[in-house]
């Protein structure tokens, strides 16, 4: 099992570094308290890999929970549970200026004392565990998706497999409205005027071939197929889990069928997680 704690300064992105590794498929617990970690730990190891993936937020609010920390950390290594530690931390400005934005006051703020002041003596409470920290992230200036990048790096891991679903649908009946991109079938000859192929689909060899024998259609998807070996990796590069490619004819029975069909079959040859889906082939 993985177990993973995530510390650091309050205002620094825990919350945010826990939602990421939520998509990569960790279960994730925030503020659980320090008593119950060890026994928590414990259950997650007996759980027979229903957790292979755990990460727990630790909530140093108070003083106390700061030096409760590393006892409770020693506590998992005596019991001869392995883990790492995620330090999230900004510069001072950063997090004054996240916690103006917010207008909630610093956790460790004291009547009569400053949001600098809090922050500086947070910082210093918590070296301890920054000197045992794994990894060390310092989110001043950094946006969610090099966060999401810069963890992904560090613990060598994608997480989810990258999904595709290629929709083969009918511009009559609309577009799909969660579609990422959309190409247009319809400069292809139709099958619908040919009078054997009309009660068809596109699932069938004939359509099929029809279809997808000619030269242009040849072409477009040789050509499809290079743009989305250039796009697709960057999609999930930018940390997408799942991408929607819609493919349209004017009754979603045909063209669009056929396209799509051969389409997720090229896809599926690269990737495991492809499926295709027709929409609109009843209707078309």
């Amino acid at each position: 099992m993985e177990f993973l704690i995530i510390s650091g300064m309050s205002g620094a992105g825990k919350s945010q570094a826990a939602d990421i590794l939520e998509d990569m498929d960790y279960y994730c617990v925030d503020n659980l308290p320090l008593a119950l970690l060890p026994r928590f730990a414990e259950l997650c190891t007996a759980s027979s890999g229903r957790y292979e993936r755990v990460a727990l937020v630790t909530d140093v609010r108070e003083r106390e929970s700061i030096a409760g920390l590393l006892p409770a950390l020693d506590g998992l290594w005596e019991k001869g549970l392995e883990y790492r530690i995620l330090f999230m931390e900004a510069d001072v400005p950063t997090i004054v200026n996240r916690y103006k934005g917010s207008r909630r006051p610093h956790p460790m703020q004291e009547p009569g004392m400053s949001v600098d002041e809090a922050v500086r003596r947070e910082a210093r409470a918590l070296a301890p565990v920054r000197e045992r920290a794994d990894f060390i992230i310092n989110t001043t200036g950094l946006s969610t998706n090099a966060l999401q990048k810069l963890i992904r790096g560090m613990l060598k891991e994608r997480g989810k497999r990258f999904a595709i679903t290629v929709t083969a649908f009918g511009y009559k009946y609309g577009l799909p409205m969660d579609a990422d991109l959309v190409f247009d079938v319809r400069f292809l000859p139709n099958p619908y005027y040919v009078s054997e192929l009309r009660p068809l689909s596109g699932l069938d060899a004939k359509v099929a071939a029809f279809v997808l024998e000619r030269p242009e259609a040849k072409e477009f998807m040789a050509r499809l197929g290079a743009l989305l070996d250039l796009i697709v990796p960057l999609y999930a590069e930018e940390g997408r889990y799942t991408l929607h490619i819609a493919v349209g004819c004017t009754g979603g029975r045909h063209r669009s069928v056929a396209v799509a069909n051969a389409l997720a079959q090229r896809l599926s040859g690269q990737r495991e997680n492809v499926t295709a889906a027709f929409r609109d082939i009843e209707k078309g």
